[in-house]
C-alpha cells in the first residue's frame, strides 16, 4: 500500500520530536502500522536546532499544509485556542484526520471539534494531551472500557509537581523554586497556567470526559494553585504522614461529578504520594479492576513525540476499516453521552488540614472545635507548635473526617470573625486515594 503522508503544524519542542522519531523508527514503525508513514510537509514560522528536516518542503502558512491535497493527516502541534481551532476545523472541513498535543483546544472547544469530525467521517486523536508520554487516554477508552470508572485523580502538571518537591526535600520557598523551574525551561515566564492549575484543570476536564462520558466542560473545572503554600504546610504534613501535591480529581458521585485541581494532602505511602520532580502519574479507581496507576515524563521532547506518533499509527490503521467502527473521540458512543452535572466545589467533599495561626490562651482550643462541631464537622487530628510564635500567634494543625465543602467554609468564615484570637487560617483538601 502507498504511504501515507502527514504535515506537521508547528517545528517547536513537541513538532521537532515527532519529526525526529518519525524519520528515526520509520521502518519500525511501519511494520506496527501497516504501511509507511512520510512527512510531505511542514508548516513553521523558525527552523528548529534540534531537528534535521532535509528536503522535506516547509511553508510559512499552516493553511497552506492544510490545503495540501497530498496530506492524508493534519499533526497540529501549535498550541493556544483561537489559530489552533481554526485550523483543525479547516483540515477537518477539508477531510483531513487530525492528530493534536493541544490539551487547551480539546478541552475548550473538543465538542464542536468532535462533533465536525463525525460529520465528515474523519479521526480527531489527542492522546499527547494528557500527560505527555503515558498513554493514559488509550488505557481509559479502551483497557479499562469494561469498568465502570469511580474516580480518577492525577499529578499532571511536571512544573508544579518539580515545585512542591523542592520545597519539601530542600526546605526552598515557592518563590525561589519557581524561578528555578522559569530558568530550567519547567515554566513559562508568565507561569500562571502551571501554578494556578489552569492547565491541569484542562488536562483533568478531558480525562473526565473519558472516564464518565460525560461532554467536555472545562468551564465547570474547580481551580486552585499552589502559591499560598508555604515550606511550613508541606513541612505540617510530613510530620502528619502526608504529602501535599497539586492533583486534578474527578470523582463520580449521586449527584454529579466532582471534577477540581486544587493542591491535596496524600498519604505518603501511597504510590502517587512518592511522584517527584516534573513526573506525571493518574491513578484510575474502576469498579472491576481497582486501583491502577499510570507513571512517566509528562511532557518533553520525545516523550511527548512518542504519543503523537503513536495517535498518527492508530489513524493509519484505522484508515482502512469502517469509520462507523472506530474508537469514539470520548470513549462512549456520541448520542450516549451522560448528562450528570458538574458539582460546585461548595458540594465536593473531602478531608481537610486546616493551619490556624491563634493566640496560645486558655480556652481557644474549646472555641475551635466547638465552631467545628456546631457545623458537623469532626476533628481527627491535632498538632500544635508552640515554639512556632509568630506576632503573638502560634499554628494550630488539626486535620478533619470528610464533609463537605461548604460547611467548611462557613467554620473558616467563623473562625476568622474571632479577631481577637485567630489570625488567619489555611485549608489544604486531604485525599486518602485508597
Amino acid at each position: 500500500m502507498k504511504p501515507v503522508k502527514v504535515g506537521i503544524c508547528g517545528l517547536g519542542t513537541v513538532g521537532g520530536g515527532t519529526f525526529n522519531v518519525l524519520k528515526r523508527n520509520a521502518e519500525e514503525i511501519a511494520r506496527r502500522a501497516g504501511r509507511g508513514i512520510e512527512v510531505a510537509q511542514i508548516a513553521a514560522r523558525r527552523p528548529n536546532p534540534k531537528c534535521e528536516t532535509g528536503t522535506t518542503p516547509i511553508t510559512a502558512d499552516i493553511f497552506e499544509l492544510v490545503d495540501n491535497p497530498e496530506i492524508d493527516i493534519v499533526i497540529e502541534l501549535i498550541g493556544g485556542y483561537t489559530l489552533a481551532r481554526d485550523l483543525v476545523l479547516k483540515a477537518i472541513d477539508n477531510g483531513k484526520h487530525v492528530v493534536t498535543a493541544n490539551k487547551a483546544l480539546i478541552a475548550v472547544h473538543g465538542n464542536e471539534i468532535f462533533a465536525k469530525a463525525r460529520e465528515k467521517g474523519v479521526m480527531v486523536a489527542f492522546e499527547a494531551a494528557v500527560a505527555g508520554g503515558i498513554p493514559v487516554i488509550k488505557a481509559i477508552r479502551e483497557g479499562l472500557s469494561a469498568n465502570r470508572i469511580n474516580w480518577l485523580a492525577g499529578i499532571i502538571n511536571g512544573t508544579g509537581n518539580f515545585i512542591l518537591t523542592e520545597m519539601r526535600e530542600k526546605g526552598r520557598a515557592f518563590d525561589d523554586v519557581l524561578k528555578e523551574a522559569q530558568a530550567l525551561g519547567y515554566a513559562e515566564a508568565d507561569p500562571t497556567f502551571d501554578v494556578e492549575g489552569i492547565d491541569a484543570a484542562h488536562k483533568l476536564t478531558i480525562l473526565a470526559s473519558i472516564a464518565f462520558g460525560i461532554p467536555l466542560q472545562f468551564d465547570k473545572a474547580y481551580t486552585e494553585g499552589i502559591t499560598k503554600l508555604t515550606t511550613a504546610d508541606v513541612n505540617y504534613a510530613e510530620a502528619l504522614g502526608y504529602r501535599i501535591k497539586h492533583l486534578g480529581v474527578a470523582r463520580r458521585t449521586d449527584s454529579g461529578i466532582e471534577l477540581r485541581v486544587h493542591p491535596t494532602l496524600i498519604p505518603a505511602d501511597r504510590l502517587i504520594a512518592n511522584v517527584n520532580g516534573v513526573m506525571n502519574a493518574v491513578m484510575v479507581n474502576g469498579d472491576a479492576a481497582g486501583s491502577t496507576l499510570f507513571y512517566g515524563a509528562g511532557a518533553g521532547m520525545e516523550p511527548t513525540a512518542s504519543a503523537v506518533v503513536a495517535d498518527v499509527v492508530d489513524v493509519v490503521r484505522a484508515l482502512t476499516t469502517d469509520p462507523e467502527n472506530h474508537v469514539p473521540h470520548l470513549a462512549f458512543q456520541p448520542d450516549s453521552l451522560s448528562d450528570h452535572p458538574i458539582l460546585p466545589i461548595e458540594d465536593c467533599e473531602s478531608a481537610y488540614y486546616l493551619r490556624i495561626q491563634a493566640k496560645d490562651h486558655p480556652g481557644v482550643l474549646a472555641q475551635v472545635a466547638t465552631i467545628l462541631s456546631e457545623r458537623g464537622i469532626n476533628i481527627e487530628s491535632i498538632m500544635q507548635k508552640e515554639v512556632e510564635e509568630q506576632d503573638g500567634l502560634v499554628p494550630m494543625i488539626l486535620v478533619t473526617h470528610r464533609v463537605v465543602e461548604a460547611r467548611v467554609n462557613d467554620a473558616i468564615a467563623a473562625l476568622e470573625a474571632l479577631d481577637d484570637v485567630v489570625g488567619s487560617v489555611v485549608r489544604i483538601r486531604v485525599e486518602q486515594l485508597n
